[in-house]
């Protein structure tokens, strides 16, 4: 049977933002900025199923600095790698970043910071996985699937807020 994905599309400083659920967890955050013509299609639009109002609550709180970590109960669907990276950024505290090499270095793979990379790009929630606090070894901001400036915009809200 097909689980029943619920969506809904909020405002942020950053843009819309597009969150995916299924009844109890959180299963995406896709940036709209860049995909001007995303649709619903596939999903139940639902504005009030209580984890996707909980996640706007939440996403609103650190927009405004007055929340640092979210709990959030997520569904991650990924490769075994890229779970454990994933669960590896959530580590990573408010308002400090680390480099590629050192995410790879934590998930016990040092020489593996291309692969770290690759998984930390195909990061289903960013903000709440925070992917935007890992950057390059030299203090470049590297990639970001949102876009640079969004990450940019994420660590300096972080900084004012620490």
């Amino acid at each position: 049977m097909k689980q029943v994905l619920f969506a809904k599309i909020i405002s942020s400083p950053v843009g819309d933002l597009l969150l995916v659920a299924s009844e109890n967890f959180l299963k995406q955050i896709t940036f709209l900025k860049h995909k001007k013509d995303v649709s619903l299609n596939g999903f139940v639009e639902n504005r009030n199923l209580p984890i996707l109002e909980k996640t706007q609550q939440q996403l609103e709180e650190y927009f405004i600095g007055k929340r640092r970590t979210f709990e959030i109960p997520l569904l991650l669907k990924g490769s075994e790698f890229e779970i454990k990276v994933w669960r590896e950024l959530q580590k990573i505290p408010f308002g400090e970043t680390i480099s590629y090499q050192e995410l790879a270095t934590r998930v016990k793979n040092k020489n593996y910071a291309r692969a770290v990379g690759n998984a930390n790009g195909k990061n289903p929630i960013p903000i709440i996985i925070p992917c935007h606090r890992v950057i390059q070894k030299n203090g470049n901001l590297g990639g970001f699937g949102g876009g640079l400036e969004i990450k940019k915009y994420l660590l300096k809200l972080e900084q004012i807020h620490r």
